[in-house]
């Protein structure tokens, strides 16, 4: 009885210590999560509201000019096989075409029957083009004024500089090779090291921030008539219209796979505790690992 009384007071005394190990601090700001959520809103309606676009005329191009009967690197169709006897979906990609019946190019009704559409209805927004249209474009003013509102803060804050900015050491070969291989195995910085970001994800924040998003704002610009109208510039910037729309489509998949990676990373590294610091800005440090 009284080891186990013995035990149960050690194991208090233990749990108190680690209580007191774990640090809470404030980790983001209120313009910080606000704009975060903004943007994350934005851009998964952004993204159905694009494929819905990208539905009319599923096939990307390079140059000036795309329609049916000019090559394109990129397509996504649906055409009879004799074998089956059925209607397939097909996606090619350059030289090489996939059967992605049920997914891309064919999908299946509530009932089983085959229906011709280039992606699956809960993937898209709008229920014609026209209205794909609208809610894209009012979509991207959003998110731009959004990010507008960001970039400010952060520059006036001193964010960017003291959060995102990373160091001459961390910018050395063997410490980001450091990074990576932690990030391989499922590392995660606990103590000083989870109260800043490490390298990569500075690296990936500000390509995002500065080079991804610039990207796929301009050329999404670049493909409405009335702004190329006041600056036909544009269509030297992008190589033309049909470049601009195919170098859009790469830049929201590049984003969309930046954010699937943001979101293993969250799970993999404690989701409730960084989803709690997105939505309240408190997040808990955990003690130093021994040494």
């Amino acid at each position: 009885m009284a080891a186990n009384r013995a035990l149960d007071l050690e194991a208090f005394a233990a749990g108190k210590t680690a209580q007191a190990q774990r640090e809470v601090i404030d980790r983001h700001s209120v313009i910080v999560r606000a704009t975060h959520w903004i943007n994350a809103l934005c851009l998964t309606l952004l993204l159905m509201s694009g494929l819905r676009i990208l539905a009319a005329h599923p096939a990307l191009y390079w140059g000036n000019y795309g329609y049916y009967g000019v090559p394109s690197w990129i397509s996504i169709s649906d055409t009879f096989d004799d074998v089956t006897a059925r209607e397939i979906g097909v996606t090619r990609v350059g030289d090489y075409s996939f059967d992605t019946t049920g997914i891309l190019g064919v999908g299946y009704n509530s009932d089983g029957r085959p229906v011709v559409r280039a992606f699956p209805r809960w993937m898209t927004l709008g229920a014609g083009l026209g209205i794909a249209r609208d809610w894209h474009f009012f979509l991207a003013w959003a998110f731009v004024i959004n990010g507008t509102v960001y970039l400010l803060a952060g520059f006036l804050s001193g964010h960017f500089r003291r959060d995102l900015a990373p160091s001459t050491g961390e910018l050395r070969a063997q410490h980001i090779l450091r990074d990576l291989l932690d990030h391989l195995r499922l590392r995660h910085g606990r103590g000083e090291a989870a109260k800043r970001y490490n390298v990569l994800q500075k690296l990936a924040y500000l390509t995002v921030v500065f080079v991804l998003l610039p990207v796929m704002v301009v050329s999404g610009l670049t493909m409405s008539p009335a702004v190329t109208a006041a600056f036909p510039f544009l269509f030297d910037v992008f190589g033309g219209r049909q470049s601009a729309r195919t170098i859009h489509f790469i830049a929201a998949n590049l984003l969309l796979i930046f954010v699937l990676v943001h979101v293993i990373e969250v799970l993999l590294s404690g989701a409730f505790n960084l989803m709690r610091s997105m939505i309240t800005g408190r997040y808990a440090v955990g003690p130093e690992e021994p040494a």
